[in-house]
């Protein structure tokens, strides 16, 4: 299918100004070097600083033997050293990989196991899981002393547009997380793939790790586009992020959908709509958004709301326009971005037709080179001819708008049908007195699988009973998608990602 608009030109120009990290960042530290970059909560940096400093860093890495094609493991929080150590390691034709500082010690093992790293910098001061004895560990507190290191100079080593820059992890919820990694041409078409997300010196809140994709993957886009990275302190709230809309003077905010809604929860609506008065745009992503909490966003907070759809895999595939209808606002995912393909196919790989429900497959330059040191899962999703085949089901309408319908993980089948998940629980999450609700499948005898809901209500004092979500479900849909259980809980378990934990969750329906 065809794709979204391009974006207007970054201000880095032309693409060969952005071939690498190292090239985009020393070209936005010539262009716009006084500008700031990120502001966190270990300080403020402008462009300028950021290259010199992790010129510095690179050439410290390099006396310790780091060289390039070498894997760094950055067991950080989301911050300006993370930037710098990124960065450094790009400069020195390195593989940075990033690991999220909430996870636990068997992924933290699983993952250094997987990318051997030549070295692991660590926030030794945070409570994080060990590392694994003979691997070299560089404390996050020796950065600071490192930033006076003499730089790579005439040893700089040339790196190369194919070279691998990044490993970045799936969130493992079915199994060990696996290691998608991309050169720096993925990185760079991301520049083009950016649409309305990005204009000249946007001022950016992240509220996800940056260990995330949409961190790691985006960060040419950043450089091209000379946007300031404003990083969400931790633990995360949403009276934290209301502040820093107001007081950094946000013009782009991504958060998950949990976040949104949270937002939209604070007691003072008033100064909530008064904190996002620079806003231009709100972006929902990382996690299906339910059509109503679009719908809220936009009209209570009067911010246009965009959903992205994307995965580890593949960060840029389609995206909602804050001009489109309110059907495809609130109700898809939207369109392919510049320079992506998707389709919809069968089992047997032949495309479906409109509206009928396939597998996602996509095709573009943001797309992973493959599973790092794992061939034969990389086979599985990769084809020859550069189609990725997803996890998730979905069906295009006449306008090529992408309507989701779940994970393949998702679906469970009763009675002989099948129900995705996604789909009732956007329509439970329209109930009055539905907050958030989740649903997955539990064995059952003679039908094979039923449908439990797992729903937060609006009013702990007065849930709704399963009569009446049952009617609710089959008064919009199928019967036979109608859950069959309920379970009421204070609230849904997350990952560290904010996704809603659907394995703990089928744990609790089966037991």
């Amino acid at each position: 299918m065809g794709g979204l608009p391009a974006s207007p030109s970054p201000p880095l120009g032309e693409p060969d100004s952005y071939a690498t990290v190292a090239a985009a960042l020393d070209a936005a530290a010539a262009s716009f070097g006084g500008r700031e970059a990120y502001v966190g909560p270990d300080g403020r940096i402008s462009f300028a600083e950021w290259a010199a400093a992790s010129d510095a860093l690179a050439g410290a890495l390099a006396a310790r033997g780091v060289a390039p094609g070498d894997v760094v493991a950055l067991m950080l929080p989301s911050s300006v050293d993370y930037a710098i150590c990124y960065a450094a390691a790009a400069r020195l034709g390195a593989v940075t990989t990033g690991l999220n500082t909430r996870l636990g010690s068997r992924e933290v093992t699983g993952i250094l196991d997987r990318c051997r790293p030549a070295l692991v910098i660590r926030d030794t001061a945070a409570e994080l899981p060990a590392v694994p004895a003979g691997l070299p560990v560089l404390a996050r507190s020796e950065l600071a002393a490192l930033r006076r290191h003499p730089g790579l100079g005439r040893d700089r080593p040339r790196v190369a547009p194919a070279d691998p820059v990044v490993i970045i992890w799936t969130s493992g919820t079915t199994g060990l997380p696996k290691g998608a990694w991309f050169d720096h041409r993925n990185l760079a078409a991301a520049v083009a793939s950016a649409g309305v997300m990005s204009r000249p010196f946007d001022r950016r809140l992240v509220a996800t790790p940056f260990a995330h994709a949409g961190y790691m993957a985006k960060i040419v886009d950043q450089l091209a586009w000379g946007t300031t990275m404003v990083i969400s302190p931790v633990p995360w709230s949403a009276a934290q992020m209301a502040d820093i809309l107001r007081d950094e003077r946000i013009t782009v905010a991504g958060a998950v959908p949990t976040q949104w809604a949270k937002l939209l929860e604070l007691p003072d609506a008033e100064r909530t709509v008064r904190a996002v008065a620079t806003l231009r745009l709100g972006l929902a992503a990382t996690a299906p958004a339910a059509p109503e909490l679009v719908e809220r966003v936009v009209t209570r907070l009067g911010v246009p709301l965009v959903v992205r759809y994307a995965m580890t895999e593949s960060p840029s595939i389609c995206g909602t326009e804050p001009d489109d209808p309110p059907d495809v606002q609130f109700r898809t995912v939207g369109r392919p971005q510049a320079g992506i393909e998707i389709a919809l196919r069968d089992d047997a790989g032949r495309d479906v037709a409109t509206g009928e429900v396939g597998r996602v497959w996509v095709r573009g330059d943001t797309v992973m080179r493959g599973y790092w040191n794992d061939p034969e899962q990389t086979a599985a999703v990769l084809r020859a001819d550069g189609w990725l085949v997803s996890g998730d089901f979905g069906a295009l309408d006449a306008d090529g708008n992408l309507r989701l319908r779940g994970r393949a993980s998702d679906l469970y089948i009763r009675g002989g049908y099948n129900v995705y998940p996604l789909e009732v629980e956007n329509v439970l999450a329209e109930h009055p007195r539905v907050r958030r609700a989740a649903v997955v499948g539990a064995p059952a005898p003679v039908i094979g699988e039923i449908g439990v809901a797992f729903v937060e209500p609006a009013d702990p004092a007065s849930p709704p009973d399963l009569a009446e979500l049952r009617a609710w479900v089959r008064g919009r849909l199928a019967d036979y998608k109608a859950p069959d259980r309920l379970e009421v809980v204070e609230a849904l378990p997350l990952t560290s990602m904010l996704k809603v934990d659907t394995a703990a969750l089928r744990t609790l329906a089966a037991g």
